[in-house]
C-alpha cells in the first residue's frame, strides 16, 4: 500500500515559493496533499480535508504558527509539526511544551522532514484507532447485555464480534440448536455500518425450490422479492445446511454476482448485503455427505465463530437465570423468584441440552410457576410437572402458552412491538406470524 493511501497532510505557508516547494515534497513521497496562505482558513478545512497532520510555517501575517497551535483543540486535532527560518531553542521548546508535535527549522533535509512527518501521521492514526475502539467499546456495553456471559468463551466470542462487525465479508456462525446464533449475527448487524439497513433472516429449512424465485427474487410487475427487501443490510441463512440443494445454486449465484433476476423480468436487478449464516451441524460434514454445496461454503465461511454450548460454559448459568427471571418477573409483573441452594444445584447438575435457550424457557416456566405459588427450580426444568390444567396436546399445550406470554408482552409493553419481541426474544417478524397464526387481536389486549 502506498504513503498517498495512507496519509494526508494541511500545509500552511504565506511563501508561495516555499508551499509550493512543500506541496511538490510531498506529493512525490505519495501523500495527499492541501495547502492555505494563512492560518486561519485551517479550521475551516480540518472538516473539509481532515489531515492527518498539519505542517505550519511560525511567522506569517494575520495568525502566527504559534498562535494556530493555541486555537488547536489537541486531544482532537491532528498533529501540528512548525517549521520556521526564524526558529530558535526557546521558541521550540516552549511550542513543544505547548502542544506541538515538533519544531524544524528552515532550510530542512528533506528525508528527514518526511520522517517526522510520517511518525506524526502514525502516532495520530493510531490515537484516533483508539478512540475509535473506546466507542466500540461503549456500544459494547449493550452487546453485554445481548450475549451474557463472563466465560472466557464468551469474552473471546464478543471480541470477535467487535472486530468483525465494521468488515463486509461473509461470516458463518456454528453452535449447537439454542445457543443463541441468531443474536450473535443481530449483534455484528447492529454493531456494523449497516445497523440502519434491513436485517434479514430466513431459515433455510423453509424454502422450497419451487416457490424460491417468486418469493426471494419476486415477480417482474408484482411483489417485490424478499431477497431485494434485505439490500443494504444483512441476509441471515440460518440452518444454511438444511437448504434444498436446488436453492443452494440460486443462493450461490445471488451471492457471487450481488444481482437477482425476478421472474419474468429481463434485467437483473443489482442487491447488495452482508451474508452471514448459521449452521448447528458439522458442514465439512455436510459437505461430505452432500446436503451443502462446498463452492456455496467457500463463499459463506471467509469467518467462522462458533457459540459454544451452555453446558461448556457453567459459570454462566446462574448470571443468564438471574437475567432471564429478571426479565420475565417483568413481563409477567411479579416479584422475581429467589433462588434457594436447592434450585442452584438443580441448575448445575442439569446438562442442558437445549443450552440458552432451554435455560430460558425454564425461567419463564419457574416465574409463570411462582405466581401460582407452588414451583421450584426442578418442577420448571422437569418438563412433566410443569403446570397444573394445561391442554393434552403438545400442539394446545404451546399454543396456550405462547398466547398468554404474547399478550402478556404487548400489554407490558403498550402495543410496541418491536420491544414486545426483543422481550419475548423473537424477531418482529415472527411475532406478527404468530399473532396471525394464535388468532390474537392487539387492539383488544391494550
Amino acid at each position: 500500500m502506498s504513503e498517498q493511501l495512507q496519509f494526508s497532510i494541511l500545509i500552511v505557508d504565506d511563501d508561495k515559493a516555499m508551499r509550493q516547494s512543500l506541496i511538490d515534497l510531498m506529493e512525490a513521497a505519495g501523500w495527499r496533499v492541501e495547502a492555505v496562505s494563512r492560518a486561519n482558513r485551517v479550521a475551516s478545512m480540518l472538516s473539509e480535508f481532515a489531515p492527518d497532520v498539519i505542517l505550519s510555517d511560525v511567522r506569517m501575517p494575520g495568525m502566527s504558527g504559534l498562535d494556530l497551535l493555541a486555537s488547536l483543540d489537541l486531544p482532537m486535532s491532528p498533529p501540528l509539526v512548525l517549521i520556521s527560518a526564524h526558529g530558535d531553542i526557546p521558541m521550540a521548546v516552549q511550542a513543544i511544551q505547548d502542544g506541538a508535535y515538533s519544531f524544524v527549522e528552515k532550510p530542512c533535509e528533506p528525508r528527514r522532514l518526511l520522517t517526522i512527518l510520517r511518525n506524526a501521521a502514525q502516532q495520530y492514526r493510531m490515537s484516533q484507532s483508539n478512540s475509535r475502539l473506546k466507542e466500540q467499546l461503549v456500544r459494547l456495553s449493550g452487546l453485554d447485555r445481548v450475549l451474557i456471559g463472563q466465560s472466557g468463551d464468551i469474552q473471546n466470542l464478543r471480541q470477535d464480534i467487535l472486530e468483525l462487525a465494521d468488515i463486509q465479508a461473509a461470516v458463518l456462525i456454528q453452535g449447537e440448536t439454542g445457543t443463541g446464533k441468531e443474536v450473535v449475527a443481530r449483534a455484528l448487524h447492529t454493531l456494523g455500518p449497516n445497523v440502519d439497513g434491513p436485517f434479514l433472516a430466513i431459515n433455510c429449512a423453509m424454502l422450497s425450490a419451487e416457490t424460491f424465485e417468486a418469493e426471494m427474487f419476486g415477480i417482474s410487475g408484482g411483489k417485490d422479492g424478499r431477497l431485494l427487501a434485505a439490500s443494504g443490510g444483512t441476509l441471515f441463512l440460518d440452518e444454511i445446511c438444511s437448504c434444498p440443494i436446488p436453492v443452494q445454486a440460486q443462493l450461490l449465484r445471488v451471492i457471487e454476482n450481488k444481482r437477482i433476476l425476478p421472474v419474468g423480468a429481463s434485467t437483473p436487478i443489482p442487491v447488495d448485503f452482508r451474508v452471514i449464516s448459521a449452521s448447528n451441524e458439522d458442514v465439512n460434514e455436510a459437505v461430505a455427505t452432500r446436503k451443502l454445496r462446498q463452492d456455496l461454503l467457500f463463499r459463506i465461511n471467509t469467518f467462522v465463530l462458533t457459540v459454544p454450548a451452555l453446558r461448556l460454559r457453567r459459570d454462566d448459568i446462574m448470571l443468564l437465570m438471574t437475567h432471564f427471571l429478571d426479565e420475565f418477573s417483568k413481563v409477567y409483573d411479579c416479584p422475581a423468584p429467589v433462588m434457594q441452594p436447592d434450585d442452584i444445584a438443580m441448575l448445575m447438575a442439569h446438562d442442558w441440552p437445549g443450552n440458552v435457550r432451554e435455560l430460558r424457557s425454564v425461567a419463564e416456566r419457574r416465574v409463570l410457576a411462582e405466581r401460582r405459588g407452588n414451583s421450584s427450580m426442578a418442577r420448571a426444568i422437569n418438563t412433566e410437572q410443569m403446570i397444573e390444567g394445561v391442554p393434552n396436546t403438545l400442539r394446545e399445550a404451546v399454543a396456550a402458552l405462547e398466547r398468554e406470554l404474547i399478550s402478556k408482552a404487548i400489554q407490558l409493553h403498550e402495543g410496541r412491538m418491536d420491544a414486545a419481541a426483543e422481550a419475548l426474544g423473537i424477531g418482529r417478524r415472527t411475532l406478527n406470524e404468530k399473532i396471525v397464526k394464535l388468532g390474537l387481536d392487539k387492539d383488544s389486549l391494550l
